[in-house]
């Protein structure tokens, strides 16, 4: 089969023959039909992100696929069925606190670079492995839909936020980086799952006018100026009612301080979910009051990813029209182009701008049509 390699960080990915994958129990072989390429990847594939991956490897993040055969301990999912490809692996012997890798991506910790190296792969490739639990039925979609499909990929991250927030319908919301690729995509899960209003701060004037444009008087933007007393009370103003949630977003090339500004408009009780990449690269840490945590029973929780159940969920969401893909501008390239898709993403990185990678032919034909 046919696959993109990065035989070593800093060098253009390699398209070629490489063996199918050998399925074991416990496995889905699928065809892989479409995989979101993400705006950073020319960042960790040129090493710049510092990811723990070992070249050589077929990288790539979640992916929509084709079931083409199941083990023994699947038992509603058959050859041709279609599958959203959850790159969350889990190991399977620790409950509580299971090790975790984002298959062909990224992992953590010791144990989940050891689980990396059993499910190294993802889906930049014709086919892939993945765990049986990690193949989620997609139900019937139009194949010309696929590729858009792929935003799951990015939809999934802030909606594990959100969840872990315990977003309630009806609460305010502040998303620190509502601008961004994540971040904008957190904005239309929150109005989603029933947000009041999303309180949006950003530099970028034109694509705040474009959030409230898209999804009207619910999104509340504030354009900010750098001063964090200032923008924190610009936001606490563009909010009206009290912040119930924060959810940050930010990349690790914002500074800490942005975090800090907007994790404090939060109520007394409120919630802040940190799952953005601030500090990962360098700089300053994120420094809250300690008096203001206790004195105001802040909850502040780093999040990484989001439980195994939020892709049915949020597949449901989908399905029945309560989250709209319909805001999705994708670009499709086949694999052949790999290195083409990935500058592509670089470059294109703003709400809504999905770059779309489909290793198999017909369907790259078909969707670009």
């Amino acid at each position: 089969m046919k696959a993109a390699v990065l035989e070593t960080f800093g060098r253009p990915l390699t398209v070629k023959d490489v063996r199918e994958p050998e399925m074991g129990t416990g496995e889905v072989l699928v065809d892989v039909l479409a995989t979101c390429v993400l705006p950073y990847a020319a960042e960790v594939f040129s090493g710049e992100r510092r990811y723990p991956l070992e070249p050589p490897v077929i990288s790539g993040v979640g992916a929509i696929g084709r079931v083409v055969s199941t083990g023994p301990d699947a038992t509603r999912l058959r050859p041709g069925d279609l599958v959203w490809c959850d790159a969350t692996v889990r190991s399977r012997d620790d409950a509580v606190t299971p090790d975790i890798t984002l298959q062909g991506w990224s992992s953590a910790g010791d144990g989940g670079l050891l689980l990396s190296r059993y499910y190294h792969d993802g889906p930049f490739a014709e086919r892939m492995l993945v765990p049986t639990e990690n193949a989620v039925d997609l139900g019937d979609v139009d194949l010309a839909d696929v590729p858009r499909w792929a935003a799951l990929g990015v939809l999934l991250v802030p909606y594990g936020g959100l969840l872990a927030a315990n977003l309630q319908a009806g609460e305010t919301v502040l998303v620190s980086g509502a601008t961004g690729n994540f971040g904008s995509a957190g904005v239309s899960v929150a109005l989603a799952m029933g947000a009041a209003s999303v309180v949006c701060p950003g530099r970028n004037e034109a694509v705040l006018a474009d959030l409230v444009a898209r999804f009207g008087d619910r999104v509340r933007p504030v354009v900010l100026t750098g001063d964090g007393d200032v923008d924190r009370s610009a936001m606490q103003a563009a909010a009206g009612d009290p912040v119930d949630v924060v959810l940050d977003l930010l990349p690790p090339r914002a500074g800490a301080a942005a975090v800090r500004a907007a994790a404090m408009t939060v109520r007394p009780g409120g919630r802040v979910i940190l799952m953005g990449g601030v500090g990962m690269l360098g700089g300053g840490d994120l420094a809250l009051p300690y008096p203001w945590l206790m004195r105001n029973s802040v909850t502040v929780r780093g999040q990484w990813m989001y439980p195994r159940t939020a892709n049915a969920q949020l597949i449901k969401m989908i399905r029945g029209g309560v989250l709209d893909l319909a805001h999705e501008r994708v670009t499709v390239f086949p694999l052949t182009r790999v290195n083409d898709a990935v500058r592509f993403a670089a470059a294109h990185g703003d709400p809504f701008q999905r770059t779309v990678l489909c290793p198999r032919t017909d369907l790259g034909e078909q969707a670009s049509a």
